[in-house]
């Protein structure tokens, strides 16, 4: 008499199809995966920061974001720093103010993981702040701003054109 065997159900599902596979994967990423509620923008700006304990300043150096969230920051310090401690970063914001002023975030928040280079820190507070310009700089702004646009137009033998 044979006994009928009967497939067992972890050995026929070990190796699962491409698609269910997937499925799988992506459902146990969002159980047990990124649970922030920020969403996160990669990003690398140029910024500053400097380690704080008790309103002193410990440490500083420069480095570059990695992504930024509402909520966070991932940079790259060039160093590990310490759990649990309060970070100022000046980080070199892309867009002009009015087209004119360069910005800068200032982001004050504390260490929450280092590793290696990489540091993130939960944010407490945020504020955007202008960068003050050269005396040059601020000249030429100056007399652009009294200059009529036709002054600063270029002449058709620059467009390659004459007359």
């Amino acid at each position: 008499m044979t006994v009928p065997t009967v497939p067992k159900p972890w050995i026929i599902n070990a190796m699962p199809p491409t698609k269910a596979w997937d499925d799988h994967v992506n459902q146990s990423e969002s159980i047990s995966g990124d649970r922030r509620s920020d969403r996160r923008y990669a990003i690398s700006l140029e910024l500053r920061w400097k380690l704080i304990r008790r309103k002193r300043v410990l440490d500083s150096g420069t480095g570059y974001s990695l992504d930024l969230s509402s909520g966070g920051v991932l940079f790259d310090a060039g160093r590990a720093l310490p759990l649990g401690f309060n970070v100022e970063l000046a980080i070199v914001w892309p867009v002009l103010l009015h087209n004119t002023s360069p910005l800068q975030l200032i982001v004050s928040g504390r260490v929450i993981r280092s590793d290696y280079n990489r540091v993130a820190i939960q944010i407490v507070q945020h504020e955007f702040r202008t960068l003050g310009t050269s005396a040059d700089h601020r000249g030429l702004l100056a007399a652009a701003a009294h200059t009529p646009a036709a002054l600063f137009a270029k002449p058709a033998a620059a467009h390659g054109k004459t007359q």
